[in-house]
C-alpha cells in the first residue's frame, strides 16, 4: 500500500480549478477564474523581443543561470518598486520567482512548523490558503471590514496567541474582495508587527492595476525592522504564461529564500526572465499597464451597472478601485455552493466564497472576475446569474 506524507492529508484540490473545468464550454460565461484578458497581450512585441534574445543571447538564455535571478530584471524589478510602492530595496533584495505562487510556498516553507499560526484577511486569497496548508499550520482569519483588517482584533490576537508565524496581507485591491486597505490600517498593521517581532508577507499583484483613487503606500515601504517579505507577479500586469514573480526581503531572510529556492527548482526561467527584460529596454511598460487598465476599468464598470440593474434586493457587492474582482453578499438563506448550481445550468460561473475564508463557516458570499469578458458578455452573465438568484431564492421560499 502506498504511503503518503501526512501533509497531503492538508491538500484539496483547487475549487478555482475545478470550476474552470466546467466552465470551458464556449456557451459558459465564466466570472470565475483571475484570467487577464488574452486580447491585452503585447503578442506581435513579444515576437520581436523572442527573436532579440535568442539572436543577440540565444545560448545564455537557454543555459542554466543563478538563483537569485537575472541580474538586468532584478535590477529592473527593484527600480520599479522604488518608484512605486515607495520602497527602498536593491536588486539584491529581489528574488525571481516561478510566479508569485511559488514566493507564497516558500513563506510557507521557511516559516511554518505544523500547529504553527499564520494571520490573514479573512476573508482571503485561496491559492494563499492552499500554499500554506501544505505546512499545516493553523490559520485564523483577522476579523477584516472595508478598510483591511481591524487593528483592536489584530492585536488581541497577537497578544494572546503563541505561534504567530507571519502575517499575510493583500493591501491593494484584494483577491477576493477587491478592497484597498486605508493608510490608517496600514500604519496600524506595521505598528502591531514591529511591536510584536511578527514578519508581514505583503502580496501584491494588482497595485499597479488601479482605475480611480490615489495610490497609497506598500507596507515594504514602511518597514523599519526588515520585516516586510514583499511578494509580486508580472501575471496580471503582463503575460501570466511567462510565470515570472517575484519577492523582496532584507537579508538574512533573503538569504534563507535562495537557499529554499535552489532546492526547489534550481532557478526561474532563464529566457522567460530575458525576454521581460528585453521588453523592459525595448518597450514602454506603463503605456502597457496603463492599456490593462483602460479595459478592465470598463468592465468593472460593466459588471456594476449590470448588477445594480438586474440583481434583486439583498444583494450587495463591493466598488474595487482597480484589480481583476469584486464580491458580492447574498442574503442570508442562500448558499452560494449551491446557488452555483442552478448559475451553471444558465450557463454562467462564479467562485463560491466559502473557500477564501480560512476558520469560518461563511456561505453567502461569492467573487467575480471582470478582466476576461468584453462588455456584452458581463452583462449577460450578470442577467443570467440573476435570473438564478431568483430561481434559488423562489424554491427556498417554497421549501424546496
Amino acid at each position: 500500500m502506498v504511503r503518503f506524507a501526512s501533509r497531503m492529508s492538508q491538500m484539496k484540490a483547487s475549487e478555482i480549478r475545478e470550476i474552470l473545468k466546467i466552465t470551458a464550454r464556449p456557451e459558459v460565461i465564466s466570472f470565475a477564474g483571475g484570467l487577464p484578458a488574452p486580447e491585452v497581450f503585447p503578442v506581435e512585441e513579444m515576437k520581436i523581443v523572442s527573436a532579440a534574445v535568442l539572436d543577440e543571447i540565444g545560448g545564455e538564455a537557454l543555459q542554466y543561470s543563478t538563483t537569485e535571478g537575472y541580474d538586468p530584471l532584478r535590477a529592473q524589478i527593484a527600480a520599479r518598486m522604488n518608484a512605486r510602492a515607495g520602497t527602498s530595496v536593491t536588486p539584491d533584495n529581489i528574488l525571481v520567482t516561478t510566479g508569485s505562487q511559488q514566493a507564497l510556498d516558500f513563506c510557507g516553507k521557511l516559516f511554518l512548523d505544523e500547529g504553527d499560526r499564520v494571520l490573514c484577511e479573512s476573508p482571503t486569497y485561496l491559492a494563499a490558503i492552499s500554499a500554506f496548508r501544505a505546512y499545516q499550520p493553523r490559520l485564523m482569519g483577522v476579523p477584516t471590514d472595508e478598510d483591511g483588517m481591524i487593528p483592536d482584533a489584530l492585536e488581541q490576537i497577537l497578544r494572546t496567541t503563541n505561534a504567530v508565524k507571519f502575517i499575510y496581507v493583500i493591501p491593494d485591491f484584494q483577491n477576493p474582495t477587491g478592497r484597498t486597505w486605508s493608510l490608517e490600517r496600514r500604519r496600524a498593521l506595521m505598528a502591531l508587527a514591529e511591536t510584536y517581532g511578527v514578519p508581514v508577507v505583503e502580496d501584491n499583484p494588482y497595485g499597479e492595476l488601479r482605475f480611480e483613487g490615489e495610490a497609497l503606500p506598500s507596507l515594504k515601504s514602511m518597514d523599519t525592522k526588515g520585516l516586510v517579505i514583499y511578494v509580486s507577479t508580472f501575471s496580471k500586469t503582463f503575460c501570466p504564461g511567462l510565470r515570472i514573480g517575484w519577492l523582496a526581503a532584507d537579508q538574512p531572510i533573503f538569504r534563507n529564500f535562495v537557499l529554499i529556492k535552489q532546492g526547489a527548482d534550481l532557478h526561474t526561467s532563464s529566457i522567460s526572465q530575458r525576454e521581460i527584460s528585453r521588453f523592459l529596454d525595448l518597450y514602454d511598460y506603463d503605456a502597457n499597464i496603463a492599456k490593462i487598465t483602460t479595459v478592465y476599468h470598463k468592465r468593472r464598470d460593466a459588471m456594476i451597472a449590470a448588477m445594480d440593474m438586474y440583481f434583486p434586493e439583498g444583494v450587495s457587492h463591493t466598488r474595487p478601485q482597480g484589480g481583476l474582482f469584486l464580491w458580492a453578499t447574498l442574503p442570508s438563506y442562500i448558499k452560494s455552493v449551491e446557488l452555483l448550481k442552478h448559475c451553471l445550468a444558465h450557463n454562467v460561473a462564479f467562485v463560491p466564497g466559502d473557500a477564501f475564508f480560512p476558520d469560518s463557516t461563511v456561505t453567502n458570499t461569492l467573487r467575480l472576475n471582470y478582466s476576461n469578458m468584453p462588455e456584452d458578455r458581463i452583462a449577460e452573465g450578470i442577467k443570467r446569474m440573476a435570473a438564478a438568484i431568483r430561481e434559488y431564492s423562489n424554491q427556498s421560499l417554497r421549501g424546496f
